[in-house]
């Protein structure tokens, strides 16, 4: 059985795996290349890792790290050419990527060369160039396919990916450790941890490179987790604020109330005096200006009014024209803090927006609030100079940390998907809009 196991690996089998498993992280993540350039890019790396795997097959030991360290940059290369992702991400997919594909190279060409052995097939070429092929089939749509499979579970691809160049560091290190306990018996026969049989050298490799696998998913899995807690906690602590905005409104707005009252009875004692013809037209200036107050912003929902005063004179005075046409009777269903939540959010994007445009005649936000066909619809849009940057079908976040920011937006679609609803974005001749449409509850 020994001398089946004389010879390596075949470079182009591992050139094939490591491929693959690019293809698995580039499958799962946003595209930066799509269509005709995507497959070009891909067929092209394809080309040049078996290529180059090939021309440096036989170099002695002292070029073999350098050849390896040069493959694992091609695969970061292709990664990062074909994905929408920071640096850090990007060697974070490398990483396992490259120890996925040493695993599934290793159990294939053990798999197979067992095989010839137990089959007795070592002299027939014919029968043995089937079952390389049957095998390599098998063995790599099991391995990569179940990984593409594992990885579709994560909901959010970049929970696993918001990564910081620091924290590389322990996923590194575990590939690190794996790639050499699975090559230390091919270069020191006489340790430890390692064997002069050649079949025990194909059982270690194998296992440490399957280990490895597992060890970086539980990893992801756990990093996945973390992100999404502290995704959960960001948004309710948004939800949190809107609440509290919300409150501190409403407290301010019943104080102008009263003083709106107050000034009322006021007027009604100037009036009663005598007095010159201006200042019964100021007065009657003043109760005008009183009545518009109190007809604004009436849709019907009183947390809605709440929200919307104090959007508005916040706007009113930053130079934002904010216009509304509401059904605040609609939202009657919806708790009291989604209501702040999805307001909040979208009109103070809305306004940070706005108070970036100089000139303040095209500052515009739009909001509209009705029912159609047993639907909540809920629109606001504004004029928006510059188109933004869309990742995952949300907007990348301007601000310095984007991996750190951006769960305004977030908590918004978080609030529609409570009710069954959805959330749409889209960014068209200079006016940016969001829209919620949620169904409507049955009395």
């Amino acid at each position: 059985m020994n001398a089946v196991y004389l010879s390596d690996i075949p470079r182009a089998v591992t050139a094939l795996a490591e491929w693959c498993a690019c293809l698995v992280y580039v499958s799962g993540h946003t595209r930066r290349l799509h269509g005709p350039r995507l497959w070009g890019a891909l067929g092209a790396g394809l080309a040049v890792q078996c290529l180059f795997l090939t021309l440096t097959d036989g170099l002695r030991l002292l070029f073999w790290l350098p050849c390896m360290a040069a493959a694992v940059g091609l695969m970061l290369g292709l990664i990062s050419l074909c994905c929408d992702m920071s640096l850090a991400s990007a060697v974070y997919c490398t990483v396992r990527a490259f120890v996925l594909a040493e695993f599934a190279a290793s159990l294939e060409w053990q798999l197979y060369s067992y095989s010839v052995y137990a089959l007795g097939w070592k002299g027939d070429t014919v029968r043995k160039g089937i079952l390389f092929w049957v095998i390599l089939a098998a063995v790599y749509a099991a391995v990569f396919g179940g990984m593409r499979w594992l990885e579709s579970r994560r909901t959010d691809p970049r929970s696993g990916t918001a990564f910081r160049l620091r924290e590389l560091t322990s996923p590194a290190l575990i590939a690190l450790a794996c790639f050499f306990l699975s090559n230390l018996s091919f270069v020191y026969s006489n340790t430890p941890f390692t064997s002069s049989e050649l079949t025990d050298i194909y059982n270690i490799r194998t296992l440490a490179d399957l280990a490895g696998v597992a060890m970086l998913y539980a990893y992801h899995v756990q990093r996945c987790e973390l992100y999404m807690h502290r995704e959960l906690d960001a948004i309710q602590n948004i939800l949190q604020s809107q609440y509290v905005q919300y409150r501190q409104s409403r407290d301010s707005i019943e104080a102008i109330n009263h003083k709106y009252h107050d000034l009322k009875h006021q007027i009604a004692v100037l009036r009663a005096e005598p007095d010159a013809a201006k200042r019964s037209a100021y007065l009657d200036g003043m109760e005008e200006e009183i009545r518009d107050y109190e007809a604004q912003n009436k849709t019907g929902n009183s947390v809605l009014d709440t929200v919307l005063t104090g959007k508005s004179l916040y706007c009113a005075r930053h130079g934002i024209e904010l216009t509304c046409v509401a059904d605040g009777g609609k939202l009657d269903f919806l708790d009291v803090m989604d209501i702040c939540t999805i307001f909040g959010n979208i009109l103070d994007n809305a306004i940070e927006c706005e108070l970036g445009i100089a000139d303040k005649s095209r500052r515009l936000i739009h909001l509209t609030v009705y029912g159609k066909r047993g639907f909540l619809v809920i629109r606001c849009g504004n004029y928006c100079p510059q188109p933004p940057t869309f990742r995952d079908g949300l907007p990348v976040t301007t601000k310095g940390d984007a991996a750190y920011h951006g769960y305004g937006i977030k908590s918004v679609r978080h609030a529609a998907e409570k009710y069954g609803g959805a959330m749409t974005i889209r960014d068209q001749e200079q006016w940016f809009e969001i829209r919620l449409v949620i169904p409507l509850e049955k009395k």
